[in-house]
């Protein structure tokens, strides 16, 4: 695979203050640098690896029947009557994609720091690159959905069409946290030795190896600031059609997203200025 051709902008950087939105425009001025750097992600990944891109496939495989074995034969959780496996692979794919991009996301800028120190380019480009370059395994690991959807002879619902937007939450979600916390990570290296623990708990307050049917009713709408609930059950209603589409998880799910993203875009901004004589 050869690397694409682009010109590197260079450009005088001048610290900024205050308060201040991501300049948009800058960001897809550098949309080439961002490509190249995805690519660089991709290969360097996958380009010495035996298997290849059979690993977007194994991880959720492997979770799957590990999650179908404990929870599903042996505490025998509910699966709201739907086969077990299927059901925890419905979320171990959304899951996968969110836990992926946060990490990749999180570690952009220390990552990276030979690179942050040389050359001028818009920083918010690192966190972005984290969703972008993990899309591709989420598509080839939906793959195995297929086949699974297949064997079990689930069909899917007319909301199998609102996929696209569930996944836009993950991503949204995704850089909101990572601009957060790969800002944080240059001040506080603990950031990056805390994120593996803290997803792990994560997995365990969202319904992936139970359904959100389990969680008394008077506790959903707080449940549901976790955007990833809203997702997974929303994977569930629109692949298996094992509940109705939870718009309302959803919703409070989407107002999450929005302010941690806002959030996070001020917060990195504001912190930016100090990247380079820090890290």
């Amino acid at each position: 695979m050869a690397a694409p051709n682009q010109t590197v902008k260079t450009r005088t950087w001048r610290p900024q203050s205050g308060w201040r939105f991501v300049d948009l425009r800058e960001v897809w001025e550098y949309r080439d640098l961002m490509y190249f750097m995805i690519w660089r992600d991709l290969k360097s990944r996958y380009a010495q690896s035996v298997l290849g891109f059979t690993w977007a496939v194994l991880q959720p495989a492997v979770f799957m029947i590990v999650f179908t074995v404990v929870f599903g034969e042996i505490a025998k959780i509910s699966s709201d009557g739907k086969p077990y496996a299927i059901f925890s692979y419905t979320a171990v794919v959304p899951w996968t994609l969110f836990a992926a991009s946060v990490n990749a996301s999180t570690n952009s800028l220390v990552g990276n720091q030979a690179l942050l120190t040389k050359v001028y380019f818009p920083r918010a480009i690192m966190p972005l690159m984290g969703p972008i370059s993990r899309t591709p395994d989420f598509i080839i690991s939906m793959s195995l959905m297929v086949v699974l959807m297949i064997w079990f002879k689930q069909a899917p619902t007319v909301w199998a069409l609102a996929l696209p937007a569930l996944v836009l939450i993950i991503v949204g979600t995704s850089v909101g946290l990572g601009l957060w916390l790969s800002a944080l990570s240059v001040q506080y290296r603990d950031v990056r030795f805390a994120l593996p623990m803290v997803v792990q708990i994560g997995l365990y307050v969202t319904p992936v190896v139970y359904p959100a049917s389990l969680v008394p009713e008077r506790f959903i709408l707080i449940y549901s600031i976790n955007p990833m609930v809203g997702v997974v059950e929303g994977f569930r209603a629109a692949i298996l059609g094992s509940r109705a589409m939870p718009l309302d998880m959803i919703a409070v799910g989407v107002a999450t997203t929005l302010l941690v993203l806002i959030t996070g875009v001020f917060v990195f901004n504001r912190m930016e200025r100090n990247f380079v004589d820090v890290i």
